[in-house]
């Protein structure tokens, strides 16, 4: 027996629809006049929360005039949102960022496809990462703290060294 709603079927179902069945005489579940307040189940993975992670990129390479190297930073800084600050030479640049993920594993990951992932799209130079520094937030906070942090960043943007 097919159990439905009368008329059309709904666009898209085709000739299936949603069917239920009784739970039986011989279910020995909760009784219909008590409710279950039960816990969701939890995984592993979602207790695993993420944090954020400051990142140091260090990329070399061949000389590029220095209206292209920043054209490209500013780029990826637009498609980048979490970009805090890049410094830059005709032959090299830094972008520090912060970047969330569940560990540092993750978060080296992502860095190290940072550069490459956006060469094309932001006109980057064809250098090579030379240099990627990942430490999480306590970390960062108690190094400046303690004045032997990374020196401090210059205002947020692109600024030539």
């Amino acid at each position: 027996m097919r159990r439905a709603r009368p008329g059309p079927l709904p666009r898209g179902t085709g000739s299936r629809a949603l069917t239920s069945v009784g739970a039986g005489a011989d279910y020995a579940g909760t009784p219909p006049d008590q409710t279950l307040d039960q816990e969701p189940v939890v995984t592993d993975e979602e207790l695993t929360r993420s944090k954020l992670w400051h990142i140091t990129l260090s990329v070399s390479g061949s000389e590029t005039p220095l209206k292209e190297v920043r054209r490209g930073l500013e780029q990826l800084a637009h498609d980048h949102p979490f970009l805090l600050t890049s410094r830059y030479a005709n032959d090299h640049a830094e972008i520090r960022y912060w970047e969330e993920a569940r560990d540092l594993h993750d978060a080296a990951a992502v860095a190290l496809r940072l550069w490459g992932e956006h060469r094309s799209s932001a006109k980057l130079p064809p250098w090579e990462i030379v240099g990627l520094e990942v430490i999480d937030r306590e970390t960062y906070h108690l190094r400046i703290a303690e004045g032997y942090g990374p020196p401090p960043a210059a205002p947020v943007g692109v600024h030539p060294y």
